[in-house]
């Protein structure tokens, strides 16, 4: 199914998305991880189109296309990723929605549910899907993923691009060469000597430096009242089993609101591009869209 490519004004900054299946009223917000973009939900939003739903997948501020932030120091961080969404939501005229999020996009999510940084999202966001993101997160993981996401290499020919992200994001899981390829084209950009790095601003990693207890969340984890499903790498080194065991005695999961179930095959983070995955998200969804208009 199609998707338009678009831009909105969020927080000052503009901000790029995709649209698929803006014919259908029923929405998700699907928000990429650290060093990515939009453009990793697409066979997500591809699925959920076809299933009736709305599908928004934003370009995180100094990501992709969307503005690079001019004040990194203070707008690097999950409080002004909130105020974009918040503001995104408004733009979009989206009462209320479901949402998808990878790694940090998972983070983002907790907080917007959360609704402590922007407490009109509290009431706007139906159900949360969690996509190896944890309230605590394992620090030599954290290390691992500041180290390459902040001295971004550069290559001269695209196929040296793309064995890189093969090499670094091999914990996705099973890819096909088609979606290696669109992956590396989606998340490249030429720098002034005609090389090419991966499609984002460098500084964005300041968010560990400058906010170093940003991810530590199970103030907002506790605050969550809606359904929750954390999908976990099964060999993932930044979500360990005991973060887990945590969420079920916190928060969601002393509701009966929390839902865990381990990828097989996976690292961080599972890609959410073969069916066994798609199916338990696109489940999920429908269990806990009562509240959505049909």
């Amino acid at each position: 199914m199609p998707f338009s490519s678009k831009y909105a004004t969020c927080a000052g900054r503009e901000i790029h998305y995709t649209e698929w299946g803006a014919q259908h009223t029923r929405t998700v917000v699907a928000w990429h991880g650290l060093a990515r973009t939009g453009r990793d939900m697409d066979e997500l939003a591809a699925h959920l189109s076809g299933l009736g739903w709305r599908v928004i997948c934003p370009d995180t501020l100094g990501r992709g296309l969307s503005q690079w932030s001019p004040d990194p120091g203070n707008e690097y961080k999950l409080e002004f990723y909130a105020r974009i969404a918040a503001d995104l939501l408004d733009a979009l005229g989206i009462e209320r929605t479901h949402w998808i999020g990878t790694s940090m996009g998972g983070a983002l999510g907790t907080v917007c549910a959360a609704g402590l940084f922007q407490p009109q999202l509290k009431s706007r966001i139906a159900s949360l899907v969690v996509n190896d993101n944890a309230p605590r997160l394992a620090q030599p993981a954290v290390d691992r993923i500041r180290a390459y996401a902040g001295n971004p290499p550069a290559f001269d020919t695209m196929a040296e691009l793309e064995a890189f992200f093969r090499q670094v994001y091999k914990p996705f899981g099973l890819l096909t060469d088609a979606q290696w390829c669109r992956l590396a084209e989606t998340s490249a950009r030429r720098l002034p000597d005609g090389r090419l790095t991966p499609h984002y601003d460098p500084r964005m990693v300041r968010q560990f430096t400058d906010h170093p207890d940003d991810y530590s969340i199970w103030e907002h984890y506790d605050e969550v009242r809606v359904p929750v499903l954390l999908l976990r790498g099964a060999e993932s080194d930044l979500v360990l089993p005991d973060a887990v065991q945590e969420m079920t005695t916190r928060g969601p999961g002393t509701r009966g609101m929390l839902q865990v179930i381990e990828v097989a095959g996976c690292g961080h983070a599972p890609a959410l591009n073969v069916p066994r995955q798609l199916e338990c998200v696109a489940d999920f969804l429908e269990r806990h869209d009562a509240s959505l208009p049909a």
